[in-house]
C-alpha cells in the first residue's frame, strides 16, 4: 500500500522540478496519522504524515489530490519561503498549474466517528448534572490539575464512572 503513495510523493515532485527547474529535498513520509486529516506538511520537519484509514478507503482519489495537495505544500513553500499563506495564491497556484487539480482545502472522505471515554466529575452542586471531562483533562487531575465548577466554585471530584460518546 505505502508503495504507490510513495510513488505518487516522487512523480509529483518531478513535476514541479521539471516546472521549476531546480531540486527539492524529498521528504520523511510517515503512515501515522489518524481521525479527520487525510494529510498533513509539516515544513520545518520536512516531513509528509498520511493517513492510512482515509488512505484504503479513498485509494484512487487520496493519490491524486490528497499526495498532491501535501505535496503542493511543500514546494510552495521551497519556492516562495514561509511568509506565504498555507492555502494561498501560491499553492493554489501549483495545484491549478502544475497537479492540474482543484485546490481545493478539504477533502470530503467520509471520517468514522470514534466514541471516546470520557469521566463523569461532580461538583457540589447537588442539582447539575456530572461534568463529562476528556481524558486528557482527566490524566490533567490526576497529575494535580483542580478544575472548578464555574457555578459553586467547587472542585470537581471523580465519581468513579466513565461513559462512552
Amino acid at each position: 500500500m505505502p508503495e504507490y503513495l510513495q510513488a505518487r510523493v516522487e512523480a509529483c515532485y518531478q513535476i514541479a522540478e521539471r516546472y521549476y527547474q531546480r531540486s527539492f529535498l524529498r521528504p520523511e513520509i510517515s503512515f501515522k496519522l489518524r481521525g479527520q486529516k487525510a494529510g498533513v506538511a509539516h515544513i520545518d520537519d520536512n516531513l509528509l504524515r498520511f493517513n492510512p484509514q482515509l488512505y484504503a478507503e479513498n485509494r484512487e482519489h487520496f493519490l491524486l489530490h490528497t499526495v498532491a495537495h501535501e505535496v503542493a505544500h511543500m514546494v510552495a513553500y521551497a519556492v516562495y519561503g514561509k511568509g506565504i499563506r498555507a492555502h494561498g495564491a501560491q499553492w493554489q497556484a501549483i495545484m491549478n498549474n502544475l497537479y492540474e487539480l482543484p485546490a481545493l482545502r478539504c477533502h470530503n472522505y467520509r471520517v468514522a466517528r470514534t466514541l471516546k471515554t470520557h469521566y463523569l466529575y461532580r461538583c457540589t452542586c447537588s442539582a447539575r448534572k456530572p461534568f463529562m471531562l476528556s481524558a486528557q483533562r482527566h490524566a490533567r487531575i490526576k497529575k494535580g490539575t483542580v478544575y472548578l465548577c464555574k457555578s459553586c466554585r467547587s472542585a470537581l471530584t471523580y465519581t468513579q464512572q466513565q461513559v462512552q460518546a
